[in-house]
């Protein structure tokens, strides 16, 4: 069975600075030549925590901007898939949390963020359209941003979609938890592929910024909902490399006789 190279490369991207923001994520992405998919953080373009909206859309970016512009050009020399995030620069001084999705050959699709967590709320324009899944030469590939992940329902339309592999660049910020636990927002990843036998790559950024201090925690994890790479939460840059066999994602069966998405029964619930 043929497997497909993926790379999370978890950065630290600065508020506000585009220009180093590109640079490091030319960086990562130069460093995963011969992968074939690579998936950035959340907000990767402009660095996420913003006083008010005026600040992101001083930070925010067209889809032809140089940051995208940027990452058409290098997934046409590398031929690899791009996933990762940016501020984008909406009509009337709005402004979303996108992510963009860029094929070797150039073609984009963006995402807006549906499901908006605490102060984001203040500041973008949530996204109105499901999680896109797009026909690529590795598969079906889907992707959505850190908290659309925590909506079951959400990660269902993209499994039900067909998806194979499931790309979310995220920024989980850190918070309690018991000793010796894993962050949940792990453990949900793994649930998610679990219950769909889809894989799914996050990619989380480390540090601190604005007073928050994330996870640092990306996982690769196969379509059982096992880790293949990451998944430890861990202050600091970490690249992520992993080998899927994306066509077990085309098996839904978990027994003889059960089928995670036949054995449904939506007019129950």
């Amino acid at each position: 069975m043929t497997s497909i190279t993926v790379v999370c490369h978890q950065l630290a991207p600065r508020i506000g600075d585009l220009d180093y923001n590109r640079a490091l994520s030319e960086s990562a992405i130069r460093g995963a030549s011969g992968a074939q998919v690579i998936v950035l953080p959340e907000l990767m373009q402009s660095g996420y925590a913003f006083d008010n909206r005026g600040e992101a859309h001083a930070a925010s970016e067209t889809d032809d901007g140089p940051t995208l512009s940027l990452w058409r050009a290098l997934a046409s020399e590398l031929d690899i898939i791009i996933v990762a995030g940016f501020c984008e620069r909406l009509s009337a001084g709005r402004v979303a949390n996108s992510l963009a999705l860029i094929q070797p050959a150039g073609r984009l699709t963006v995402y807006r963020k549906a499901h908006l967590w605490d102060r984001e709320k203040l500041i973008f324009t949530p996204g109105t359209e499901p999680p896109p899944v797009v026909e690529t030469k590795i598969g079906r590939v889907a992707a959505m941003i850190c908290y659309d992940l925590e909506l079951p329902e959400w990660v269902r339309l993209a499994a039900l979609a067909g998806a194979d592999l499931l790309c979310a660049p995220v920024n989980w910020p850190d918070g309690p938890r018991p000793a010796d636990e894993r962050p949940g927002e792990i453990v949900r990843v793994q649930a998610n592929a679990a219950v769909n036998r889809m894989f799914i790559a996050a990619c989380d950024r480390y540090g601190e910024e604005r007073g928050i201090t994330w996870v640092g925690g990306s996982p690769i994890v196969d379509a059982n909902g096992y880790p293949l790479a990451g998944a430890v939460s861990h202050q600091r840059e970490q690249r992520l490399v992993a080998q899927l066999p994306l066509a077990e994602a085309r098996d839904k069966f978990i027994s003889e006789h059960n089928h995670v998405h036949q054995d449904r029964r939506p007019g129950l619930y």
